[in-house]
């Protein structure tokens, strides 16, 4: 009897990552994310799974980004009553993310039923607020480096992967194998999160290949920021930022301090937060200190390093001001919440800037806007693009392909097979590629829905 992984997402793309490990009637996944992007990406959120959610035993879920979180409620509202073990960081993001994505589903399905721009009538949420609140009394908290059983026989140990709070390796021993997860790896320079721990003995690896076929530029964040936010500045225009709430958005706020105290760019620019998922998520770095860089002092400045915007009359306040000013608002490759709005208002002014940050997948309103597009379609109509468009080439919390190899080359000994995931099709076939000439190793990229052996 083998122990077999079936691959039911994060293969051909970086979203919906979902790995079903199955040993005899055993059944743990290990992550459990949303498909983003492309509209036939998307319509895999709403195709019933292969297996029955009741089946499956429990999840572990590397780190708390919606790609890799994000189906939770569905899973719990289909069926499924196992645990979720997380560490404390994953656990208390996906606190604050899991409800804000079932808030933000139920709004936009109600503002395309309001304008008629929906194919569906009436159009639905794919899981609503209360759904999402529903699963996490799931959640079961697990410490970094401590060996727990999520089923009976089975060992698992969360190891710290840097990217953002909480986000995790996961090393799974189930019947003589050993299976390692990498997760989300974060950079090892990165400016506020920790690096990757070293990765352990494993017969079997799934690595990530967000970045498999680059390298990331030399000069950092505050090079790239600065020059950008100058222009800005003098030109007395608006700057909309989609961030993701979680990691993203915090690094670019620590960078506008930097930049601030550096004088590169004027201490009186106003900045906004326009996220209360972010906002949430910023107070966190204060709660877990272990889990990245920062000092006490420099977590606390990031809580007072821009206007934190919560209320949606707030959000839409910010309309009527003029520049110059920085608005950061979720989400980060502006596929939904209140970026958009921000989007449309701002993005026909030629003096204004939309500043794209990290990896923008194929098919998102952010891959649109760095492809250098004239219009993006916003909320069913066409929005006309005029401001300068920038695209930050640093502010990536991935680790890229040198730097990926640099952490399976640290592995003890040689693993008899890897699996190159979490990618899109170039990427991650440049990294396998890599894989075989320069460590000599078995890789392959699983094809979605495929299974094969550990």
């Amino acid at each position: 009897m083998s122990v077999n992984i079936t691959f039911l997402g994060g293969t051909g793309t970086v979203t919906g990552s979902k790995y079903l490990v199955c040993y005899g009637k055993e059944r743990l996944l290990v992550d459990c994310g949303l498909f983003q992007g492309y509209k036939q990406l998307r319509l895999r959120n709403w195709t019933p799974l292969p297996v029955a959610p009741d089946q499956i035993n429990a999840v572990l879920l590397t780190h708390a980004h919606l790609d890799h979180s994000g189906y939770l409620p569905l899973l719990t509202k289909e069926g499924f009553s196992g645990h979720v073990y997380a560490t404390p960081g994953t656990r208390d993001l996906c606190r604050i993310l899991l409800p804000d994505s079932g808030h933000i589903q139920e709004e936009d399905a109600a503002f395309a039923n309001r304008h008629g721009f929906s194919k569906h009538a009436p159009a639905m949420p794919l899981y609503t607020r209360q759904d999402a609140l529903d699963c996490l009394p799931l959640l079961k908290m697990v410490d970094f480096g401590r060996v727990f059983n999520p089923i009976q026989g089975w060992r698992a140990t969360f190891l710290p992967a840097g990217h953002i709070l909480g986000a995790s390796s996961v090393l799974l021993e189930v019947a003589g194998r050993r299976i390692l997860f990498s997760g989300d790896l974060g950079r090892p320079d990165d400016m506020i999160m920790n690096p990757p721990s070293p990765p352990p003995v494993a017969d079997t690896v799934l690595i990530e290949s967000t970045y498999g076929d680059r390298e990331h530029p030399k000069e950092d964040v505050l090079a790239e920021l600065g020059p950008a936010l100058q222009r800005l500045a003098k030109r007395g225009g608006v700057a909309v930022i989609p961030v993701f709430a979680v990691g993203r958005a915090q690094a670019l706020l620590h960078a506008i301090h930097l930049l601030k105290l550096r004088g590169d760019i004027p201490k009186a620019l106003p900045v906004f937060l326009d996220s209360p998922m972010a906002v949430h998520t910023t107070h966190l770095f204060e709660q877990h200190p272990a889990d990245h860089r920062l000092t006490s002092k420099e977590a606390h400045a990031l809580t007072h390093s821009a206007t934190m915007v919560n209320s949606t009359d707030e959000s839409k306040a910010l309309a009527s001001r003029h520049g110059p000013m920085v608005i950061l608002s979720a989400s980060g490759m502006a596929t939904g919440g209140r970026v958009l709005h921000h989007l449309a208002h701002h993005a026909g002014n030629h003096r204004n800037m939309i500043i794209l940050t990290g990896f923008q997948a194929p098919g998102t309103r952010g891959a649109t806007l760095a492809s250098g597009a004239r219009s993006v379609r916003i909320h069913g109509r066409d929005v006309e693009v005029n401001a300068e468009v920038v695209q930050l080439q640093s502010a990536s919390a991935h680790a890229d392909a040198t730097q990926i190899l640099s952490w399976l080359r640290s592995m003890p000994q040689a693993p008899d097979q890897i699996y190159v995931v979490h990618g899109e099709p170039g990427p991650s076939d440049e990294l396998r590629k890599r894989i075989k000439a320069e460590l000599g190793w078995r890789a392959m990229t699983p094809e979605h829905g495929s299974t094969w052996p550990t």
